[in-house]
């Protein structure tokens, strides 16, 4: 019995593979940001509303010049705040899977070119 051979196989044609593997993580990729891309033109709208609101209380806050008011605009900033935030973590995600589409895209290229 031989060791430290393996049994003999089909053989598995790398360069197949690895376009496989390549074509599924651009498809993933591509599906995530068409997710996020989607998410986030909800989130544009919610934070030029919110910022409405915000500016609306603020506006009130000054005419009326009570504590509540003033509570109010405070809280309308933060809900705007929050959401510019959450906005801008939406932003920075779309740009690195942009980027890694790129490097994929580029990975796919130089397969197709072949040696």
């Amino acid at each position: 019995m031989e060791t430290g051979r393996l049994p003999e196989g089909p053989r598995v044609d790398c360069g197949a593979v690895t376009r496989t593997i390549l074509q599924r993580r651009l498809v993933d990729v591509s599906d995530r940001l068409k997710r996020l891309r989607a998410e986030l033109a909800v989130t544009e709208e919610q934070v030029a509303f919110l910022e409405g609101e915000a500016e609306e209380f603020r506006l009130r806050a000054l005419v009326s010049e009570t504590p509540l008011a003033d509570a109010e605009a405070r809280d309308a900033r933060q809900q705007a705040d929050t959401m510019t935030r959450y906005r801008d973590g939406l932003l920075v995600q779309i740009g690195r899977l942009q980027q890694e589409l790129d490097e994929l895209l580029d990975r796919m290229a130089a397969e197709l070119a072949g040696p």
